[in-house]
C-alpha cells in the first residue's frame, strides 16, 4: 500500500502524469482476468485523470492531494463517468453532473482514477451482489473483501489506489476495512456532504474515506468535511484540524469498552487482538471503563426494517423512464415497469425492497417502521449516555475474519448478522472507525472499531493513531 505522502514524494520526484500511468497499468495488470483477478474497478476515467495530472505537473494545483491517485465507489456521481450502482438498473447511465466529495478531492489536486465495483446499490456486506461480478480479497484471493465497499477498500490494499471513497449505511466502510487491512473511516451524519450519491437509505448513507493509514484517513477528512449548500443534511458547523489534532497525546483520554460488544459469536483471535490494543491503550496512559449499550441486541432487526424501507422509497425511481435501460417485453406502462424491474434488479435489492415495502403497508407501518424508529431513538441514547462516561468506545468492526466466497449467500440472515457490531453506530449517526490490529492464526487481517462522539473525529483520530502505532 502507498500513503498519501509516499504519493506526493513520488510525483516531486517525478510527475503526477507518469504516477497516474503507473496506477493505471498496476490495475491492467492486476485488477482483470489476465491478472488476479480481483475486480475492483468497473470504469476507468483516463483522459480527466491526466487532464488533472497535467494541471498538477503545471504548477496550476497544489493542494494536499496534489496528484494523488483516488477510486471512487460507483454509487457517488462523476461526469464523464458511467454510474451504475453496481446494478443492471443503471447499466450505462452517464450523470450530468459531479458528486460534491469529488469536486472536493479535485479541487484539492486528487487525481481521480475511475469507478469502483460495490455491492448493488450498496446492499450487502461482502461485495458479491454487484451485478458486475464479485470482487475477491487482495490478502486472500478466496475470500470476500467485505462489503458494500469492498471495492474501494480492496483497491487501497492491492496499491490500485492510493485512496478511495466509498459509503456506509450500516457497515459498507468499517467492515470492508477491517477485511482487507486497510482504515476505513465513517464520519458523523451529515459531516460529508452526501450530494451526487445515489441513495440506498437516506438517513443513514454517509461518504467517507478508505486509506493506508490513520494520518491520510485525516487528511481525507479535512479535505471532505464541511457544509454543502447543496446537502440540506449536511452540518453546518467548523471543520476541526484532524490532521493538527494527530500530533497530541492519548494519556488522560476515558476509553470505554461496551460489555454488549465481547459476548456470544464473537471470534477468539479477533477478541484477543482487540483485548491487546485495550492493553496497549492503557500503557499509553488511557483510562478504560466499562461501558453498558443495553439496546444493542435489537440494533439490527432495527436498521433491517428502516433500511430497507427507504430502499424502498429511494429505488422507485429506477423505473426504465428516466434512467438506464428499459425492458423491451413490456407491452403496458405497468407491465413496462414491472418488467424492468425484475430484469435489472438483482436477487438482494429485491428482496429489501419487498421487505421495506412490506414495512410501510397500510396496517403493518406502526407494528414494524415506526417500532423500529422507536429503537433507534433508544439506540442513540445508549450512546450519548455513554459517552458522558467516556470519550471514544472500542469493539470489534466485525464477529468473525472474512469469510470465503460464496460461503454465505444462500443464507441472507448470516449475511445481516456480519453487521452486528456497526449497525448501532449507523443507527445513532456518531462517527466510528477501522484501524489494522493485526492477523489471524490464518494469517486473515483484523480491524478494530475506535467509535467517537457526534463530531468527535479529531479524538478518534488520535486514538486510531495510537493504535497503529502498536502494530509497528
Amino acid at each position: 500500500m502507498v500513503t498519501i505522502e509516499a504519493a506526493k514524494a513520488a510525483v516531486k520526484a517525478g510527475s503526477a502524469t507518469e504516477l497516474a500511468e503507473q496506477h493505471y497499468g498496476l490495475i491492467a495488470a492486476e485488477d482483470g482476468a489476465n491478472g488476479k483477478g480481483i475486480n475492483s474497478f468497473l470504469a476507468l476515467s483516463r483522459d480527466r485523470a491526466l487532464a488533472q495530472a497535467a494541471r498538477v505537473d503545471s504548477g496550476e494545483l497544489t493542494g494536499p492531494l496534489a496528484g494523488v491517485p483516488i477510486g471512487i465507489k460507483d454509487v457517488l456521481t462523476m461526469i464523464g463517468v458511467p454510474a451504475t450502482a453496481g446494478s443492471k438498473i443503471l447499466q450505462g447511465y452517464m450523470p450530468p453532473y459531479d458528486a460534491t466529495a469529488v469536486t472536493k478531492l479535485e479541487a484539492a489536486g486528487a487525481v481521480l482514477l475511475g469507478k469502483i465495483n460495490c455491492d448493488e446499490f450498496a446492499m450487502g456486506s461482502s461485495n458479491e451482489n454487484s451485478a458486475y461480478g464479485p470482487v475477491k480479497n487482495p490478502r486472500a484471493l478466496d475470500r470476500v473483501p467485505g462489503g458494500s465497499s469492498g471495492g474501494s477498500a480492496a483497491a487501497v490494499a492491492a496499491g490500485f489506489a492510493v485512496a478511495t471513497l466509498g459509503t456506509d449505511t450500516g457497515g459498507s466502510i468499517r467492515q470492508p476495512a477491517a477485511f482487507c487491512g486497510v482504515v476505513g473511516l465513517l464520519p458523523t451524519y451529515g459531516r460529508v456532504s452526501r450530494y451526487g450519491l445515489i441513495a440506498f437509505a437516506s438517513s443513514l448513507d454517509r461518504v467517507g474515506p478508505f486509506t493506508a493509514n490513520v494520518a491520510d484517513a485525516a487528511t481525507m477528512l479535512s479535505v471532505l468535511a464541511g457544509k454543502d449548500p447543496l446537502d440540506a443534511t449536511s452540518a453546518d458547523r467548523p471543520v476541526d484540524d484532524y490532521v493538527g489534532a494527530l500530533a497530541k497525546p492519548v494519556a488522560g483520554l476515558r476509553v470505554g469498552v461496551p460489555e454488549e460488544y465481547f459476548g456470544e459469536g464473537l471470534d477468539d483471535d479477533i477478541r484477543i487482538a482487540i483485548e491487546k490494543v485495550l492493553d496497549g491503550l492503557k500503557a499509553q496512559g488511557c483510562i478504560l471503563v466499562k461501558v453498558s449499550l443495553p439496546h444493542t441486541k435489537y440494533g439490527i432487526p432495527a436498521y433491517y426494517v428502516l433500511a430497507t424501507a427507504e430502499a424502498s422509497a429511494n429505488l422507485q425511481r429506477m423505473d426504465g423512464v428516466r434512467f438506464g435501460p428499459r425492458s423491451k417485453d413490456g407491452n403496458t406502462l405497468s407491465s413496462m415497469y414491472r418488467k424492468t424491474r425484475e430484469e435489472g434488479f438483482g436477487p438482494e435489492v429485491k428482496r429489501r425492497i419487498l421487505l421495506g415495502t412490506y414495512a410501510l403497508s397500510a396496517g403493518y407501518y406502526d407494528a414494524y417502521y415506526r417500532k423500529a424508529q422507536q429503537i433507534r431513538t433508544l439506540v442513540t441514547r445508549d450512546f450519548l449516555q455513554a459517552y458522558e462516561q467516556c470519550d471514544v468506545m472500542i469493539g470489534p468492526v466485525t464477529p468473525t475474519p472474512p469469510f470465503k466466497l460464496g460461503e454465505k449467500t444462500d443464507d441472507p440472515l448470516q449475511m445481516y448478522l456480519a453487521d452486528v457490531y456497526s449497525v448501532a453506530a449507523s443507527l445513532a449517526g456518531i462517527c466510528g472507525m477501522s484501524v489494522p490490529c493485526g492477523t489471524t492464526r490464518d494469517g486473515l487481517p483484523i480491524g478494530v472499531q475506535v467509535m467517537g462522539p457526534h463530531f468527535g473525529e479529531a479524538t478518534m483520530l488520535r486514538v486510531g493513531l495510537a493504535v497503529e502505532a502498536m502494530q509497528a
